[in-house]
């Protein structure tokens, strides 16, 4: 876990950082409280089976197109629903979509242990780092405006998922070092997507070539 270390001395700075003012604590614990949905993805996929879970996951994509169709191009208002968007959210597509869309990618493609790791890291690390790091989080990283707090609440999060699922301790390394690295430095595009797809990949091919076994 020596990367955050190396991030405070190289890429951060101690700022007076106040990220989106109108953004409030409690907007972000509901916001990132939806995605608990994960939990139930997990275990439909562990008592149902990897089809159950992909007919209810496109069930589900296929309402909340619907939804963010009438929302952004009927002009449907729904305040609730609006208040947990960020403000570049509120005229684009909701971050839910993104994290169905990865949740679909994780099933339809990876093994089983790994698809559960990848997305439960994607809901309680990017959960952890959110909390964290804008209850307590004060060292910013240069070119993120994440801080090293959440980044680190994050990886271990991850870790202990990554490790439960698969028991494989350089496995769940690998795929917490991954899922934060995504988390801290994409940018423009979702990590509800990105997450999931990346450290899924990453596990999934030093599976594949039999590294870790």
């Amino acid at each position: 876990m020596t990367f955050c270390p190396i991030l405070i001395l190289l890429n951060t700075r101690n700022a007076d950082y106040t990220p989106m003012a109108h953004y409030s604590f409690v907007n972000e614990l509901l916001r990132k409280g939806i995605h608990l949905t994960s939990v139930i993805i997990v275990l439909v996929y562990a008592f149902y089976g990897k089809q159950a879970v992909l007919t209810l996951l496109i069930t589900y994509l296929v309402l909340i197109l619907v939804i963010e169709h009438l929302r952004l191009d009927r002009g449907l208002e729904l305040p609730f629903i609006n208040s947990l968007f960020r403000q570049k959210e509120i005229a684009n597509m909701g971050s839910h979509v993104f994290f169905t869309l990865g949740a679909l990618a994780a099933v339809a493609v990876f093994s089983r242990e790994v698809a559960y790791a990848a997305i439960l890291m994607t809901t309680f690390g990017d959960m952890s780092a959110a909390l964290v790091g804008r209850s307590i989080g004060k060292h910013r990283i240069v070119r993120s405006g994440k801080s090293v707090e959440g980044c680190t609440a994050e990886f271990v999060v991850d870790l202990v998922i990554g490790y439960a699922f698969l028991s494989s301790l350089p496995l769940a390394l690998l795929m917490a070092l991954t899922a934060t690295l995504v988390e801290t430095f994409f940018r423009r595009i979702d990590d509800n997507l990105a997450i999931p797809v990346f450290s899924g990949f990453v596990a999934e091919m030093f599976l594949y070539l039999d590294l870790f076994t």
